[in-house]
């Protein structure tokens, strides 16, 4: 036995060499592995949306009044009851990793005080999920809960690749790469792309995918706010369209406008899914597939926006001179 845990413990120590002792590289790794599974449990809690399984754990904290663990029980199917209490599992997934980009954040040195911020939303939002899933579950699953249990996910989503993108870059004064006027068009994309995400909430919240036969639907005719969403969409891709069709006429940075055209790639994808699972009466496969399309539209929208600015590179201070090796800093 003895044996077993001498070997295991250096096993332990390599695995996460990245936390206690990070480099900026490892710190954008860990901000990536945020990025990946804030998306993922996003998807997942669309499954127990389109799967009924919503209230496959009718309480909370705990998933039956007498347990934490789903048990046997007359009202509820057992697929629902695993499919529920399997998206609360991964809570703590995302919890442990973002837990690791603070604990990273707080070692890198020199310490970056953005940085430190950033980290601070994955676990402080983590908490925030935890105590508003247990409102969705309380309030058997309101459309306006569920769809802010949604967007909670979406902030999460940008912080990261906030901090997966500055991690990556110098500190010094933003410095556009592009002309001035193609900056703000990237923020208004951004804000089209926000306004977008919430009208998909309301169609979600108005369809038939409630989560559970009890649970409430918003009040509003299918056909309009689903025409009103695809308004939204018909701006976002112009707007989209626009924007590259600037950067290839001003001769922008190569990376910005492959990241543009990657948006425009992913819109248009998710556009054909959002069609086709409109005119199939929204089958609850293509409503899956649907949020993970909205979430990779979010992350490509935000990385097109930190292509359009440099803030140095790597180990640049924000008084633009190079910082010289500090004694203390991992190697």
């Amino acid at each position: 036995m003895n044996h077993l845990l001498d070997q295991a413990r250096p096993r332990a120590a390599n695995l996460l060499p990245g936390v206690w002792s990070p480099t900026s590289l490892t710190l954008r790794r860990w901000a990536l592995a945020a990025v990946v599974v804030n998306a993922g449990i996003t998807v997942t809690g669309a499954a127990v949306r389109v799967t009924g399984s919503g209230l496959g754990c009718p309480t909370w904290p705990r998933c039956t009044p007498d347990s934490f663990v789903p048990v046997t029980h007359s009202e509820i199917s057992p697929i629902n009851m695993a499919i529920e209490f399997g998206n609360r599992l991964l809570t703590f997934v995302v919890l442990v990793v973002g837990l690791a980009c603070l604990v990273a954040a707080l070692r890198l040195r020199p310490r970056r005080g953005d940085l430190v911020r950033l980290a601070w939303i994955q676990p402080i939002g983590v908490a925030a999920q935890g105590l508003w899933g247990g409102l969705v579950v309380r309030t058997m699953l309101n459309p306006v809960t569920v769809s802010v249990h949604f967007l909670i996910s979406i902030g999460m989503l940008a912080a990261a690749v906030a901090l997966h993108a500055r991690s990556g870059e110098g500190d010094t004064a933003p410095e556009p790469l592009v002309h001035p006027a193609i900056r703000t068009l990237g923020f208004v994309l951004v804000s089209a792309v926000a306004v977008l995400l919430v009208a998909g909430v309301v169609v979600t919240g108005t369809g038939p995918h409630s989560g559970d036969a009890a649970a409430s639907r918003f009040a509003f005719d299918i056909e309009t706010v689903a025409r009103l969403h695809a308004d939204v969409v018909y701006v976002v891709v112009g707007l989209t369209f626009a924007l590259l069709f600037a950067l290839h006429v001003t001769g922008a940075p190569a990376s910005a406008r492959r990241a543009a055209l990657t948006l425009l790639g992913v819109e248009l994808a998710q556009g054909v899914i959002g069609y086709v699972q409109y005119f199939l009466a929204v089958p609850a496969f293509l409503v899956g597939l649907h949020v993970l399309g909205s979430t990779l539209v979010w992350i490509c929208t935000l990385r097109v926006v930190y292509a359009l600015r440099s803030r140095g590179p790597l180990g640049t201070p924000a008084d633009g001179h190079d910082e010289a090796p500090s004694a203390a800093a991992p190697a």
